[in-house]
């Protein structure tokens, strides 16, 4: 939306250390809040830019999808040289994100405890598998070790089958999303402090967060609950049905109102005063009776029109979708769900962020940058390095720029 106000963190700078996806999904969902984001890689690039699968003009979607509105640099870090630029670029920031193996920082000479004794209003976030901390700190972990190892993969999938792996990366992005909290509750606490704070964000806890109500539900009844299949642990009316052409549908009939108005839609009124189903409770002891006839009366007509009937009737409905329906509905409805990430040159459609403030102006859309496409820029304009140094540093291998910003010598790049 516009109208005037700046993206609410304009003015912050972010330093991007992160590869993969759960510190980029984090500095992307900065970069959408107005602040800017300096992605520093190594001269090899983000991991996630050679991942397989489709690309657009060669570059990875994975990669694409996870770093628009910011700059790359690339340097050489085992070079001492790479690392003072990169102390440079920390210096000058409000905030450094990073999701290396604990221990690497302070390897590297930038263990967070250090650069806050130097740079004490610097907000640093490390977003790692296990935490800082404790016996699991130096494994390494993707998203289906901690989705394996926090109880998410027993719930999900339907009884009797493997367990399954969420489709999406959950435990990547909660994690990006609590790093995100955290900066952002820190960098509301040096506003009154003028000190910057420490987080430590593990995917693992993230996970276990997640689990919600089935984590207390498994304290309470000292039992691991079971795949959860389409339906819900504590509802009977709160799972996916088939209609007559085979096409599944959700029903999610939560308040006595709505299980009443489920009933009459089904032509089955009676159910209401049936002492199996007569309260919630109830109905839950039963479900398996329930189900069966449910399930009988939904196959007598398609889906289609069970979802029609039952919103009319103001019981919650919904078709499932699969993942290319659910993106053409958005882009049908054309209220900002999508955007397009474009820089002059070559364009793609995305979600946006979900997060939309009124009267404020859009962040626009930068296209995730070329592998230190913003190197010689920020080293000579932010950081004040002469240009000379900076083709010595080119030279010797210690920052990295396209293939078409270089010279014909290979030595030099254009200003």
């Amino acid at each position: 939306m516009s109208g005037g106000e700046q993206p609410p963190l304009s003015g912050i700078r972010v330093v991007d250390l992160t590869t993969f996806l759960s510190g980029p999904s984090a500095t992307q969902l900065l970069g959408d809040l107005g602040a800017e984001i300096i992605k520093v890689e190594p001269l090899t690039g983000d991991s996630s830019r050679a991942i397989a699968g489709p690309e657009i003009d060669g570059v990875s979607a994975y990669y694409l999808s996870n770093n628009r509105n910011k700059r790359s640099v690339a340097l050489d870090l085992k070079d001492p040289r790479g690392l003072a630029v990169m102390q440079q670029l920390i210096a000058g920031a409000d905030v450094v994100v990073e999701n290396f193996r604990p221990g690497v920082t302070e390897r590297l000479g930038i263990a967070p405890s250090a650069v806050l004794e130097e740079h004490p209003g610097v907000v640093w976030a490390s977003i790692s598998g296990f935490g800082q901390e404790g016996a699991l700190r130096d494994r390494p972990a993707y998203d289906m070790v901690v989705q394996a190892l926090s109880g998410v993969m027993s719930l999900t999938g339907h009884p009797g089958a493997p367990a399954a792996r969420l489709g999406i990366p959950a435990g990547d992005v909660v994690a990006g999303l609590y790093a995100v909290i955290g900066i952002l509750a820190a960098l509301r606490a040096r506003g009154e402090t003028g000190r910057g704070r420490i987080i430590d964000v593990s995917m693992l806890r993230g996970q276990l967060a997640m689990l919600s109500y089935q984590a207390l539900y498994t304290v309470v009844n000292d039992e691991a609950p079971g795949p959860q299949g389409a339906g819900h642990d504590s509802i009977a009316t709160y799972r996916s049905f088939r209609g007559g052409d085979g096409r599944e549908f959700v029903v999610t009939a939560n308040t006595p109102r709505m299980w009443e108005g489920l009933c009459r839609v089904l032509g089955v009124p009676e159910l209401v005063s049936d002492a199996r189903f007569i309260d919630a409770a109830a109905r839950l002891r039963n479900k398996e009776q329930l189900w069966e006839i449910l399930e009988a009366r939904f196959a007598e007509q398609p889906a289609e029109e069970w979802v029609g009937l039952l919103t009319e009737a103001s019981v919650p409905v919904a078709p499932v979708k699969n993942v290319l329906e659910a993106i053409e509905d958005a882009r049908a409805s054309d209220d900002g769900t999508l955007l397009t990430v474009s820089d002059g040159a070559g364009s793609f459609e995305n979600v946006a962020t979900p997060i939309r403030f009124v009267g404020t102006d859009d962040v626009p859309a930068r296209y995730p940058p070329a592998l230190g496409a913003d190197t010689v820029r920020v080293l000579t304009r932010d950081l004040g390095i002469p240009r000379e140094d900076v083709e010595e540093l080119l030279a010797d291998g210690v920052i990295g720029v396209p293939e078409n910003l270089l010279e014909p010598d290979r030595k030099t790049a254009s200003f």
